[in-house]
């Protein structure tokens, strides 16, 4: 079995991305000395390296990273080292333009930028496995070597490519897949719009059509796309694995909603030794620890719960967004430590020195362009203190409270075109019952809908438009089991072929809730409609409507206007030994919180009124112990009560009773007993 953690590393993961290259070979002692300062344990190297590393076809210079590796290793720091086939150089693009990705326009794009790769080019995935092998065979047994590295951030900023030469892959995946041209007519249903096709090499790229295109289609490609990228990954992965046995393998995920939505990180999670991710706050005006945790949570989800690891993060502002404000003092720490809550074995961030020049010279640093003597150098260093006090809580595991569904080709077939209404937003979904669940201090597991949920005494289901019949029977189990299940409107609609289930809507979700709907009834821009409960209690939804009809559910709030008034709005249908919920419009806020407030009580989940709001109260749990994180991102002091006495590992003292955070803090507590 392949390794699972860090070869040789001891301590968290502490470090960033270091990019010597980018200096004079002078400055390199320089950064290690501040390395040490800052108690620096890992160190990402080489993934923008190809064309230093290979400067000419088949003739290599290695005498450069020696050097870095060896003074890293003499200086007690660890190495993360990248294939950098992220970047190929430009004698290959020269000797190979056709390796250049193409658009669905049929543009083919430059070179000069990242990542501009087409992954089905031959010439590509030959010369990527060159320079992997070259790679291993100097550096398996290097005594710095901890972890290998393998591209950067796939699906990132080209997931697909529209060329000739993916034209004849797709061809062979669907052969694959399908068997017979004729099931793909079937699944595709090409008799809508005469799109039969007699033979496969009448297939084609999803190019740009005059109207919609074929969505099935569409979302083969996706799926395509995500198989290919995974293809290349596997296959480095293999090299590294055949000839540095020992060492695990990575390549950093990005599973934050808001900035790669390309990827299906369920079928990733089970190819990498360690999960790691990037993560960079979206700063748009919304509560950005709430994406961060949720992020983190999804990270821990796809890794099957095990440790996982932050490779990326910001020390203050990033470069890429339309406003880059800096971080507040302490949020640096703040931020960092809430991906340990809730799993990560470290903290790790883009980069260490700030670069002078090149696309992200405004991208913050570990040490910044100011130097050592600024406010986010001294923050690092600190960090730094922190983050080697909490090495007691390594391998364990972040406790979870209840799960939320989701399916990344689920989100892929509810993001193509002509669906009932534009406003409806699978990931706006996911966010907001999310930030209800965080609200109400409930630590999430991220799941995948076929997954074993037994475990849970909640379930929620935020969108989950595509749904197969095997999670619509999974989902019906777990209610019969016992479970409490929570369906937002628009799930179960479609199988993987986004076919539309046989019947009524919802499709694979009838049974389980114990209802039809006749009829979607989408609202108009800034329309609402009220929702009346039996006792009186009104809420307001917006965006979404239907009709609805019990089949075996109870009404709990019914439609007060709109075209489906009264109808059933929000229903409850007792099945088995458990219960199943079902939202028929856009609830949010306290609107969304009074529905979820019953079905915690239903499930069991007392109320966690004692709890300051934006306040986060995270377990990891293991052979080690029970270490509770108290994460305070107000700017008033906050007082957790905690279960039994014990020592706060940051600052040394002893707690009991009640736990003290003061505002903007975080405090990590070892549990006695």
């Amino acid at each position: 079995m392949p390794e699972t953690t860090p070869r040789g590393l001891t301590r968290l993961a502490f470090g960033g991305d270091y990019n010597p290259e980018q200096w004079p070979e002078s400055v390199w002692h320089e950064d290690v000395r501040l390395m040490r300062e800052a108690g620096v344990t890992l160190v990402s190297v080489g993934i923008f390296s190809w064309a230093l590393l290979e400067p000419d076809p088949g003739e290599y210079d290695f005498g450069w990273l020696d050097r870095v590796l060896d003074l890293l290793d003499a200086n007690g720091i660890r190495a993360d080292l990248g294939t950098p086939t992220v970047a190929p150089p430009a004698w290959f693009y020269r000797a190979h333009p056709d390796a250049l990705p193409v658009d669905p326009d049929g543009r083919r794009l430059a070179f000069g930028s990242r990542g501009a790769i087409c992954h089905s080019s031959p010439a590509y995935r030959q010369a990527a496995a060159r320079i992997t092998t070259e790679l291993a065979r100097r550096y398996a047994g290097h005594p710095a070597l901890a972890l290998w590295h393998v591209h950067n951030e796939y699906g990132v900023p080209v997931s697909a490519c529209y060329c000739d030469t993916c034209g004849a892959h797709f061809r062979q995946w669907l052969r694959a897949r399908y068997g017979t041209v004729d099931a793909v007519n079937e699944v595709w249903g090409t008799a809508f719009w005469g799109q039969r096709y007699r033979g496969f090499e009448e297939i084609d790229p999803p190019r740009t059509t005059p109207t919609t295109g074929n969505p099935a289609q569409q979302l083969d490609y996706r799926r395509f796309a995500d198989a290919t990228l995974r293809e290349n990954f596997v296959a480095e992965r293999d090299i590294l694995h055949r000839l540095a046995p020992g060492v695990p393998v990575t390549t950093n995920f990005m599973t934050a909603l808001s900035q790669c939505d390309t990827i299906d990180y369920w079928a990733w999670g089970r190819e990498v030794d360690i999960v790691t991710n990037d993560h960079y706050l979206i700063t748009d005006g919304r509560r950005t620890h709430v994406n961060l945790a949720m992020t983190a949570d999804i990270t821990r989800s796809v890794a099957g719960g095990a440790p996982w690891l932050l490779l990326e993060h910001a020390t203050s502002g990033v470069s890429w967004q339309p406003r880059n404000p800096a971080k507040a003092p302490g949020q640096m720490a703040r931020n960092s430590l809430a991906h340990v809550a809730r799993g990560s074995e470290g903290a790790m961030f883009f980069q260490w020195r700030q670069s002078r020049r090149g696309a992200e010279k405004f991208h913050s640093a570990m040490v910044p362009h100011a130097g050592t003597d600024s406010r986010v150098w001294r923050e690092v260093v600190g960090l730094g203190r922190a983050v080697e006090s909490l090495e007691p809580l390594r391998a364990t595991r972040t406790v979870a409270d209840v799960a939320v569904l989701w399916d990344w080709q689920s989100w892929w077939a509810q993001q193509l075109e002509w669906r009932p209404s534009e406003d409806h937003d699978a990931r706006e979904r996911a966010d907001t019952f999310y930030e209800a669940l965080y609200d109400r201090h409930l630590t999430v597991d991220f799941a995948h809908p076929e997954a074993d949920l037994s475990g849970y005494p909640l379930v929620v289901v935020p969108a989950l438009y595509l749904t197969t019949e095997a999670a619509g029977r999974n989902l019906r189990a777990y209610v019969e089991n016992g479970g409490t299940l929570v369906v937002s409107y628009f799930s179960g609609i479609v199988d993987e072929h986004d076919a539309v289930h046989p019947g009524a809507y919802p499709g694979a979700l009838r049974d389980v809730l114990g209802l039809t709907v006749e009829e979607f009834s989408p609202l108009l821009a800034g329309e609402t409609v009220r929702l009346t409960g039996a006792d009186g209690a009104e809420l307001t939804g917006d965006v979404w409507s239907e009709v609805v009809v019990p089949r075996g559910a109870e009404t709990l709030w019914t439609y007060a206007d709109g075209i489906p008034a009264g109808r059933p709005a929000v229903t409850r249908n007792r099945l088995g030994e458990g219960v199943a919920w079902y939202l028929s419009s856009r609830l949010s806020g306290p609107h969304l919180d009074a529905v979820l407030e019953r079905a915690c009580e239903d499930a069991g989940i007392a109320p966690r009124t004692g709890l300051p709001h934006d306040v986060e109260v995270v377990r990891r749990s293991g052979e080690s112990g029970t270490y509770v994180f108290v994460i305070n991102h107000t700017t008033a002091d906050a007082k957790v009560a905690l279960d039994s006495p014990g020592t706060d590992l940051l600052t040394g003292e002893r707690v009991a009773g009640a736990l003290t955070a003061p505002a903007g803090a975080v405090r990590v507590v070892a549990l006695e007993g």
